[in-house]
Protein backbone atom coordinates (compact mmCIF):
# COMPACT_ATOMS: atom_id res chain seq x y z
CA UNK A 1 0.00 0.00 0.00
CA UNK A 2 3.00 2.28 0.33
CA UNK A 3 3.09 3.07 -3.39
CA UNK A 4 -0.57 4.05 -3.38
CA UNK A 5 -0.03 6.23 -0.30
CA UNK A 6 2.74 8.09 -2.12
CA UNK A 7 0.45 8.64 -5.12
CA UNK A 8 -2.34 9.73 -2.80
CA UNK A 9 -0.21 12.42 -1.13
CA UNK A 10 0.82 13.73 -4.54
CA UNK A 11 -2.81 13.87 -5.63
CA UNK A 12 -3.74 15.61 -2.37
CA UNK A 13 -1.28 18.40 -3.17
CA UNK A 14 -2.31 18.80 -6.83
CA UNK A 15 -5.41 21.01 -6.41
CA UNK A 16 -4.23 22.94 -3.35
CA UNK A 17 -2.10 25.52 -5.17
CA UNK A 18 -3.80 26.09 -8.54
CA UNK A 19 -6.26 28.82 -7.58
CA UNK A 20 -3.65 31.56 -7.84
CA UNK A 21 -2.75 30.50 -11.39
CA UNK A 22 -6.38 30.32 -12.48
CA UNK A 23 -7.36 33.53 -10.68
CA UNK A 24 -6.68 36.09 -13.46
CA UNK A 25 -8.78 34.02 -15.87
CA UNK A 26 -11.52 33.66 -13.27
CA UNK A 27 -11.59 37.41 -12.64
CA UNK A 28 -11.86 38.16 -16.34
CA UNK A 29 -14.46 35.48 -16.95
CA UNK A 30 -16.75 36.30 -14.02
CA UNK A 31 -16.02 40.04 -13.70
CA UNK A 32 -15.17 39.86 -10.00
CA UNK A 33 -12.83 41.97 -7.82
CA UNK A 34 -9.58 40.64 -6.30
CA UNK A 35 -11.20 40.42 -2.86
CA UNK A 36 -13.58 37.73 -4.15
CA UNK A 37 -10.83 35.14 -3.69
CA UNK A 38 -11.62 35.31 0.02
CA UNK A 39 -14.99 33.69 -0.65
CA UNK A 40 -13.36 30.59 -2.16
CA UNK A 41 -10.70 30.37 0.53
CA UNK A 42 -13.23 30.93 3.32
CA UNK A 43 -15.52 28.22 1.98
CA UNK A 44 -12.58 25.83 1.73
CA UNK A 45 -11.50 26.59 5.30
CA UNK A 46 -14.96 25.86 6.69
CA UNK A 47 -15.14 22.57 4.79
CA UNK A 48 -11.61 21.51 5.76
CA UNK A 49 -12.13 22.26 9.43
CA UNK A 50 -15.48 20.46 9.54
CA UNK A 51 -14.14 17.36 7.81
CA UNK A 52 -11.35 17.00 10.35
CA UNK A 53 -13.96 16.85 13.11
CA UNK A 54 -16.01 14.33 11.14
CA UNK A 55 -13.15 12.07 10.02
CA UNK A 56 -12.96 9.93 13.15
CA UNK A 57 -16.64 9.00 12.96
CA UNK A 58 -16.35 8.45 9.20
CA UNK A 59 -13.50 5.97 9.65
CA UNK A 60 -15.60 4.08 12.21
CA UNK A 61 -18.47 3.85 9.73
CA UNK A 62 -16.71 3.53 6.35
CA UNK A 63 -13.22 2.34 7.18
CA UNK A 64 -10.10 4.13 5.95
CA UNK A 65 -10.47 2.83 2.39
CA UNK A 66 -14.12 3.84 2.17
CA UNK A 67 -13.37 7.30 3.57
CA UNK A 68 -10.57 7.85 1.05
CA UNK A 69 -12.74 6.70 -1.86
CA UNK A 70 -15.70 8.91 -0.90
CA UNK A 71 -13.53 11.93 -0.08
CA UNK A 72 -11.56 11.71 -3.33
CA UNK A 73 -14.85 11.53 -5.21
CA UNK A 74 -16.01 14.69 -3.41
CA UNK A 75 -12.82 16.53 -4.41
CA UNK A 76 -13.19 15.32 -8.01
CA UNK A 77 -16.81 16.55 -8.01
CA UNK A 78 -15.72 19.95 -6.66
CA UNK A 79 -13.01 20.30 -9.32
CA UNK A 80 -15.51 19.35 -12.00
CA UNK A 81 -17.86 21.94 -10.54
CA UNK A 82 -15.10 24.55 -10.89
CA UNK A 83 -14.69 23.53 -14.53
CA UNK A 84 -18.40 23.69 -15.36
CA UNK A 85 -19.72 26.55 -13.18
CA UNK A 86 -21.33 29.15 -15.49
CA UNK A 87 -21.48 31.90 -12.84
CA UNK A 88 -19.49 33.05 -9.82
CA UNK A 89 -22.36 32.33 -7.42
CA UNK A 90 -22.10 28.67 -8.46
CA UNK A 91 -18.29 28.58 -8.53
CA UNK A 92 -17.20 29.66 -5.06
CA UNK A 93 -19.52 27.34 -3.05
CA UNK A 94 -17.58 24.46 -4.58
CA UNK A 95 -14.78 25.49 -2.22
CA UNK A 96 -16.85 24.08 0.66
CA UNK A 97 -17.05 20.70 -1.05
CA UNK A 98 -13.37 20.88 -1.97
CA UNK A 99 -12.33 21.64 1.59
CA UNK A 100 -14.54 18.95 3.06
CA UNK A 101 -13.18 16.27 0.75
CA UNK A 102 -9.55 17.38 1.04
CA UNK A 103 -9.68 17.54 4.83
CA UNK A 104 -11.11 14.04 5.04
CA UNK A 105 -8.40 12.70 2.70
CA UNK A 106 -5.76 14.46 4.80
CA UNK A 107 -7.10 12.96 8.03
CA UNK A 108 -7.57 9.48 6.57
CA UNK A 109 -4.14 9.32 4.95
CA UNK A 110 -2.32 10.71 7.97
CA UNK A 111 -4.12 8.37 10.33
CA UNK A 112 -3.25 5.37 8.19
CA UNK A 113 0.36 6.46 7.68
CA UNK A 114 0.84 7.10 11.39
CA UNK A 115 -0.24 3.54 12.23
CA UNK A 116 1.39 1.61 9.38
CA UNK A 117 4.55 3.37 8.17
CA UNK A 118 7.86 4.33 9.71
CA UNK A 119 8.61 7.94 10.59
CA UNK A 120 10.94 8.07 7.60
CA UNK A 121 8.18 7.21 5.17
CA UNK A 122 5.73 9.63 6.81
CA UNK A 123 8.26 12.43 6.23
CA UNK A 124 8.67 11.38 2.61
CA UNK A 125 4.92 11.12 2.15
CA UNK A 126 4.57 14.74 3.19
CA UNK A 127 7.37 15.65 0.80
CA UNK A 128 5.22 14.04 -1.92
CA UNK A 129 2.51 16.56 -1.09
CA UNK A 130 5.04 19.21 -2.09
CA UNK A 131 5.56 17.40 -5.40
CA UNK A 132 1.84 17.57 -6.09
CA UNK A 133 1.65 21.18 -4.92
CA UNK A 134 4.37 22.04 -7.45
CA UNK A 135 2.85 20.01 -10.29
CA UNK A 136 -0.66 21.43 -9.92
CA UNK A 137 0.22 25.02 -10.93
CA UNK A 138 2.34 23.67 -13.80
CA UNK A 139 -0.63 21.71 -15.11
CA UNK A 140 -2.96 24.69 -14.85
CA UNK A 141 -0.37 27.00 -16.44
CA UNK A 142 0.01 24.60 -19.36
CA UNK A 143 -3.76 24.44 -19.89
CA UNK A 144 -4.08 28.23 -19.95
CA UNK A 145 -0.93 28.87 -22.00
CA UNK A 146 -2.01 26.36 -24.64
CA UNK A 147 -5.35 28.10 -25.02
CA UNK A 148 -7.51 25.44 -23.35
CA UNK A 149 -8.43 27.72 -20.44
CA UNK A 150 -8.74 27.19 -16.72
CA UNK A 151 -11.82 25.00 -17.18
CA UNK A 152 -9.74 22.36 -18.94
CA UNK A 153 -7.14 22.54 -16.21
CA UNK A 154 -9.72 21.92 -13.50
CA UNK A 155 -11.29 19.13 -15.58
CA UNK A 156 -7.89 17.41 -15.87
CA UNK A 157 -7.41 17.62 -12.12
CA UNK A 158 -10.91 16.22 -11.61
CA UNK A 159 -9.98 13.25 -13.78
CA UNK A 160 -6.85 12.58 -11.71
CA UNK A 161 -8.81 12.64 -8.45
CA UNK A 162 -11.50 10.47 -10.02
CA UNK A 163 -8.88 7.85 -10.83
CA UNK A 164 -7.56 8.04 -7.26
CA UNK A 165 -11.10 7.54 -5.95
CA UNK A 166 -11.45 4.41 -8.08
CA UNK A 167 -8.09 3.07 -6.83
CA UNK A 168 -9.13 3.69 -3.23
CA UNK A 169 -12.42 1.90 -3.86
CA UNK A 170 -10.72 -1.11 -5.44
CA UNK A 171 -8.24 -1.40 -2.56
CA UNK A 172 -10.56 -0.35 0.25
CA UNK A 173 -10.30 -3.64 2.16
CA UNK A 174 -6.51 -3.52 2.24
CA UNK A 175 -6.57 -0.04 3.81
CA UNK A 176 -8.45 -1.45 6.79
CA UNK A 177 -6.04 -4.28 7.55
CA UNK A 178 -4.57 -3.62 11.03
CA UNK A 179 -0.86 -3.09 11.37
CA UNK A 180 0.90 -6.29 12.55
CA UNK A 181 1.13 -6.26 16.33
CA UNK A 182 -1.29 -3.34 16.73
CA UNK A 183 -4.99 -3.53 17.52
CA UNK A 184 -7.62 -2.44 15.08
CA UNK A 185 -9.02 0.85 16.53
CA UNK A 186 -12.59 -0.28 16.00
CA UNK A 187 -11.93 -3.71 17.52
CA UNK A 188 -10.14 -2.13 20.47
CA UNK A 189 -13.06 0.19 21.05
CA UNK A 190 -15.50 -2.72 21.04
CA UNK A 191 -13.32 -4.82 23.34
CA UNK A 192 -12.86 -2.11 25.97
CA UNK A 193 -16.29 -0.61 25.66
CA UNK A 194 -14.97 2.72 24.49
CA UNK A 195 -17.59 4.94 22.85
CA UNK A 196 -14.95 6.73 20.76
CA UNK A 197 -16.85 9.98 21.04
CA UNK A 198 -15.01 13.29 21.00
CA UNK A 199 -15.84 13.96 24.63
CA UNK A 200 -14.05 10.77 25.66
CA UNK A 201 -11.16 11.40 23.27
CA UNK A 202 -10.65 14.95 24.50
CA UNK A 203 -10.74 13.78 28.11
CA UNK A 204 -7.20 12.54 27.53
CA UNK A 205 -4.68 15.24 28.31
CA UNK A 206 -2.23 13.89 25.74
CA UNK A 207 -4.82 14.38 23.00
CA UNK A 208 -5.51 17.98 24.01
CA UNK A 209 -1.82 18.79 24.19
CA UNK A 210 -1.15 17.13 20.84
CA UNK A 211 -3.92 19.19 19.26
CA UNK A 212 -2.40 22.37 20.71
CA UNK A 213 1.04 21.41 19.39
CA UNK A 214 -0.29 21.08 15.84
CA UNK A 215 -2.03 24.45 16.14
CA UNK A 216 1.20 26.12 17.28
CA UNK A 217 3.30 24.41 14.63
CA UNK A 218 1.17 25.40 11.64
CA UNK A 219 0.60 28.84 13.12
CA UNK A 220 4.37 29.42 13.15
CA UNK A 221 5.03 27.84 9.76
CA UNK A 222 2.24 29.71 7.96
CA UNK A 223 2.87 33.06 9.68
CA UNK A 224 6.51 33.03 8.63
CA UNK A 225 5.59 31.92 5.10
CA UNK A 226 2.95 34.63 4.68
CA UNK A 227 4.91 37.52 6.21
CA UNK A 228 8.59 36.86 5.47
CA UNK A 229 8.30 38.64 2.10
CA UNK A 230 6.97 41.83 3.71
CA UNK A 231 9.47 41.55 6.56
CA UNK A 232 12.45 41.28 4.22
CA UNK A 233 11.16 44.10 2.02
CA UNK A 234 10.74 46.49 4.96
CA UNK A 235 13.35 45.35 7.48
CA UNK A 236 15.89 43.91 5.08
CA UNK A 237 15.39 46.50 2.33
CA UNK A 238 15.48 43.77 -0.29
CA UNK A 239 14.16 44.13 -3.81
CA UNK A 240 10.92 42.46 -4.84
CA UNK A 241 12.87 39.81 -6.72
CA UNK A 242 15.23 39.09 -3.83
CA UNK A 243 12.49 38.96 -1.22
CA UNK A 244 10.49 36.62 -3.45
CA UNK A 245 13.51 34.38 -3.95
CA UNK A 246 14.10 34.10 -0.20
CA UNK A 247 10.42 33.36 0.38
CA UNK A 248 10.68 30.52 -2.14
CA UNK A 249 13.87 29.37 -0.42
CA UNK A 250 11.99 29.12 2.87
CA UNK A 251 9.42 26.74 1.37
CA UNK A 252 12.14 24.85 -0.48
CA UNK A 253 14.04 24.31 2.78
CA UNK A 254 10.84 22.92 4.30
CA UNK A 255 10.31 20.41 1.48
CA UNK A 256 13.99 19.53 1.14
CA UNK A 257 14.31 19.08 4.88
CA UNK A 258 11.64 16.41 4.85
CA UNK A 259 13.48 14.50 2.16
CA UNK A 260 16.89 14.73 3.84
CA UNK A 261 15.85 14.31 7.47
CA UNK A 262 13.62 11.40 6.51
CA UNK A 263 16.84 9.48 5.85
CA UNK A 264 18.05 9.80 9.43
CA UNK A 265 14.96 10.21 11.59
CA UNK A 266 14.58 6.48 12.37
CA UNK A 267 18.23 6.18 13.36
CA UNK A 268 18.29 9.47 15.27
CA UNK A 269 14.98 8.79 17.01
CA UNK A 270 11.72 10.66 16.33
CA UNK A 271 11.38 12.21 19.78
CA UNK A 272 14.98 13.38 19.81
CA UNK A 273 14.50 14.74 16.29
CA UNK A 274 11.41 16.68 17.38
CA UNK A 275 13.18 18.09 20.44
CA UNK A 276 16.16 19.27 18.39
CA UNK A 277 13.89 20.59 15.63
CA UNK A 278 11.73 22.65 18.00
CA UNK A 279 14.82 24.13 19.64
CA UNK A 280 16.41 24.90 16.25
CA UNK A 281 13.14 26.48 15.10
CA UNK A 282 13.22 28.85 18.07
CA UNK A 283 16.82 29.79 17.27
CA UNK A 284 15.82 30.33 13.64
CA UNK A 285 12.93 32.62 14.65
CA UNK A 286 15.24 34.60 16.93
CA UNK A 287 17.82 35.07 14.17
CA UNK A 288 15.22 35.92 11.54
CA UNK A 289 13.40 38.53 13.62
CA UNK A 290 16.55 40.11 15.07
CA UNK A 291 18.17 41.11 11.82
CA UNK A 292 17.32 42.12 8.27
CA UNK A 293 20.82 41.21 7.13
CA UNK A 294 22.44 37.89 6.19
CA UNK A 295 21.90 36.61 9.75
CA UNK A 296 18.16 37.04 9.37
CA UNK A 297 18.11 35.26 6.04
CA UNK A 298 20.19 32.41 7.46
CA UNK A 299 17.70 32.20 10.31
CA UNK A 300 14.86 31.92 7.80
CA UNK A 301 16.49 28.91 6.14
CA UNK A 302 17.28 27.33 9.52
CA UNK A 303 13.65 27.84 10.50
CA UNK A 304 12.34 26.15 7.35
CA UNK A 305 14.70 23.19 7.66
CA UNK A 306 13.97 22.71 11.37
CA UNK A 307 10.20 22.89 10.89
CA UNK A 308 10.42 20.37 8.03
CA UNK A 309 10.18 17.11 10.02
CA UNK A 310 7.81 18.34 12.69
CA UNK A 311 4.35 17.87 11.14
CA UNK A 312 4.96 14.38 9.69
CA UNK A 313 6.94 13.17 12.70
CA UNK A 314 4.36 14.46 15.17
CA UNK A 315 1.72 12.72 13.07
CA UNK A 316 3.71 9.48 13.01
CA UNK A 317 4.04 9.55 16.80
CA UNK A 318 0.31 10.04 17.37
CA UNK A 319 -0.62 6.35 17.94
CA UNK A 320 2.10 5.90 20.56
CA UNK A 321 1.10 9.07 22.33
CA UNK A 322 -2.68 8.92 22.36
CA UNK A 323 -3.42 5.20 21.87
CA UNK A 324 -4.47 3.13 18.87
CA UNK A 325 -8.10 3.10 19.97
CA UNK A 326 -8.54 6.86 19.41
CA UNK A 327 -5.93 7.54 16.76
CA UNK A 328 -8.35 8.40 13.93
CA UNK A 329 -10.33 10.80 16.10
CA UNK A 330 -7.10 12.39 17.32
CA UNK A 331 -5.68 12.75 13.81
CA UNK A 332 -8.88 14.40 12.61
CA UNK A 333 -8.77 16.86 15.49
CA UNK A 334 -5.08 17.53 14.82
CA UNK A 335 -5.78 18.28 11.16
CA UNK A 336 -8.58 20.67 12.14
CA UNK A 337 -6.33 22.39 14.67
CA UNK A 338 -3.56 22.64 12.09
CA UNK A 339 -5.95 24.24 9.61
CA UNK A 340 -7.13 26.72 12.21
CA UNK A 341 -3.56 27.60 13.20
CA UNK A 342 -2.42 28.11 9.61
CA UNK A 343 -5.20 30.65 9.02
CA UNK A 344 -5.73 32.38 12.36
CA UNK A 345 -2.11 33.11 13.26
CA UNK A 346 -1.17 34.84 9.96
CA UNK A 347 -4.41 36.82 10.27
CA UNK A 348 -3.49 37.82 13.83
CA UNK A 349 -0.06 38.86 12.57
CA UNK A 350 -1.79 41.16 10.10
CA UNK A 351 -3.89 42.72 12.86
CA UNK A 352 -0.78 43.31 15.00
CA UNK A 353 1.12 44.81 12.06
CA UNK A 354 -1.77 47.14 11.24
CA UNK A 355 -2.01 48.41 14.81
CA UNK A 356 1.62 48.53 15.93
CA UNK A 357 3.69 48.14 12.78
CA UNK A 358 5.45 45.22 11.17
CA UNK A 359 7.83 44.88 14.12
CA UNK A 360 4.97 43.54 16.24
CA UNK A 361 5.02 40.35 14.19
CA UNK A 362 8.39 39.48 15.74
CA UNK A 363 6.79 39.14 19.17
CA UNK A 364 4.12 36.82 17.82
CA UNK A 365 6.64 34.60 16.01
CA UNK A 366 8.89 34.38 19.06
CA UNK A 367 5.90 33.59 21.26
CA UNK A 368 4.81 30.81 18.93
CA UNK A 369 8.34 29.41 18.86
CA UNK A 370 8.59 29.31 22.65
CA UNK A 371 5.09 27.86 23.03
CA UNK A 372 5.84 25.15 20.44
CA UNK A 373 9.01 24.12 22.25
CA UNK A 374 7.28 23.98 25.64
CA UNK A 375 4.23 22.19 24.27
CA UNK A 376 6.31 19.44 22.72
CA UNK A 377 8.43 19.03 25.85
CA UNK A 378 5.32 18.58 27.97
CA UNK A 379 3.86 16.18 25.41
CA UNK A 380 7.10 14.19 25.48
CA UNK A 381 6.94 13.94 29.26
CA UNK A 382 3.35 12.70 29.17
CA UNK A 383 4.28 10.14 26.51
CA UNK A 384 7.21 8.88 28.57
CA UNK A 385 4.98 8.62 31.64
CA UNK A 386 2.39 6.69 29.63
CA UNK A 387 5.08 4.28 28.46
CA UNK A 388 6.23 3.64 32.04
CA UNK A 389 2.66 3.06 33.21
CA UNK A 390 2.07 0.64 30.34
CA UNK A 391 5.02 -1.47 31.46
Amino acid sequence: MLWLAYLAFISLGLPDTVLGVAWPSLRDGFGIPPSAMGAVLGAGLVGYFASGLWAGHAVAKLGVGGLLAVSSALVAAALLGYALAPAWRLFFPMGLLMGFGSGAIDSGLNGYAARHFSVRHVNWLHACWGVGASAGPALMTCAIAEGFGYRSGYAALAAVLGVMSALFLLTRRRWDEPRPGAPDPRAAAAEHGLPLGYREVLARGRVRLSIATFFLYTGLEASVGQWCFSWMRERGALSVEAAGAWTSAYWASLTGGRLVLGLVVDRFGPDRMLRCASLAALLGVAAFTSSGSALGRAGLLLLGASLAPMFPTLMARTPARVGDDVVHHAVGLQVSAATLGSTSMPALAGVLATRWGLGAIAGLLLGLGVALLLSHELLLQLTTRRGRNAT
